[in-house]
């Protein structure tokens, strides 16, 4: 170890070791985030299909990501964490590849959207590949002492790849020369995955840990009570994220669009000044009282009489809603051997994709059944469920509130 690293402030030194698989999961992600807007333009209104292909096409990639978390997980535990990121960049070049085959002009319509299906399928296993390995090796790079930080900045990147990665999506849609409209997205995606690839073979790997290794259905047992929190504290995700804006809007209230940016900018701005907080206070202590302050963020946007107190739950709800992810992570990854620790964080990503996807219908049925205030009502009671995750964890929990 060299003399700057020896008198760089622990906190710092911790963050710039993180920031390789920060930028990892960034790039990658681009390629995530830069077909999400595209691709309706393109199955929509340049191949002519209907509303229902294009729902099928943006969902398959997000039902193989989840189908392969397990395959993902148990190949960084054995083969270790650089081997699964590198393949799944490299596999990223190849979906993108398959992208860009389907935006010649010589293919027909169904042709085309065959080959943008073999596009998603692929793609999905590049992200679970990428966000499982770079999860697995930054653990492994900076000790599992700090799980948090390295689920808070991974996040970041991912969260921050998205947000980007849509509008360029759209700006490069707009072209109109020979390489421009879907073939400028897939060449652009193809080249951020080529990066990717590179920044990932400079990085130094982690060996696999030797020792116990569970069977995966083991593995799913112990982080079982922590996936289960972590899917109920997505109703909340899920309830701003699809009817924030419309509430604002059948109530008459101005700033339907800020709704999402407050909640954004406070879960943002929550991660980066608070995000050594799960290593160093517990996840399990963290994980409560992020869940308490969601709760009540949910119950403003519920009971709100002005818009005023409906704005402020938002940003509660960013607050509470930003450290979750990481608190319950830690407690999870406690539970299982080093050896599996790659399974572990699969099948605990995988029931952020579960509640997720649970979290649209849900709320999209109680919101018909009841309006849209309704749905806030259920993201205060699924936190209020996962608290009782998070006191388990404690061995001398208390409630949030004490």
């Amino acid at each position: 170890m060299d003399a700057s690293a020896t008198t760089a402030p622990p906190e710092r030194g911790v963050l710039l070791r993180i920031a390789p698989f920060t930028l990892i999961i960034f790039l990658v992600y681009l390629t995530v985030g830069m077909p999400l807007a595209a691709l309706p333009l393109q199955v929509h209104d340049v191949l002519d299909f209907d509303n229902l292909t294009v729902g099928i096409t943006i969902g398959l990639q997000a039902l193989v990501t989840l189908l392969t978390r397990q395959f993902a997980g148990v190949l960084c535990d054995r083969r270790g964490a650089k081997f699964g990121v590198m393949l799944g960049s490299g596999v990223s070049i190849l979906a993108s590849a398959a992208y860009l085959a389907s935006a010649a002009t010589s293919l027909g319509p169904a042709a085309s959207l065959a080959l943008l299906l073999t596009a998603r399928v692929i793609s999905g296993l590049a992200e679970s590949l990428v966000m499982t390995g770079a999860l697995a090796w930054g653990i492994g790079a900076v000790g599992a002492k700090n799980t948090g930080r390295v689920m808070v900045w991974v996040g970041i990147g991912l969260y921050t790849a998205i947000a980007v990665g849509a509008p360029i999506g759209v700006a490069l849609m707009k072209l109109r020369s020979v390489a421009g409209g879907f073939a400028a997205v897939s060449l652009g995606m193809i080249a951020i995955s080529a990066l990717a690839t590179a920044v990932t073979s400079f990085i130094p790997a982690v060996a696999p840990h030797g020792g116990e290794r569970l069977p995966f259905t083991q593995v799913i047992g112990r982080i079982a009570p922590f996936g289960a929190g972590l899917a109920l504290a997505t109703l909340a995700f899920g309830a701003i994220g699809t009817f924030a804006a419309l509430d604002f809007q059948d109530r008459g209230w101005p700033g339907a669009g800020f709704a999402l940016t407050g909640y954004g900018a406070a879960y943002v701005l929550t991660r980066v000044c608070f995000g050594g907080w799960p290593d160093r206070f517990g996840g399990g202590r963290v994980a409560a009282w992020s869940l308490f302050v969601e709760c009540i963020g949910q119950l403003m946007l519920w009971l709100a009489p002005h818009p005023a107190v409906a704005f402020a739950g938002t940003i509660f709800t960013g607050v509470g809603n930003a450290l979750v992810f990481p608190s319950l992570g830690i407690e999870a990854v406690k539970h299982v051997p080093p050896a599996s620790r790659g399974a572990a964080l699969g099948a605990y990503v995988a029931c952020f994709d579960v509640g997720f996807g649970l979290a649209g219908p849900t709320t999209g049925l109680m919101a018909g059944a009841f309006g849209y205030p309704s749905v806030f009502a259920l993201g205060a009671l699924g936190a209020a469920a996962a608290i009782l995750v998070a006191r388990r964890s404690r061995g001398d929990a208390r409630a949030p509130s004490s």
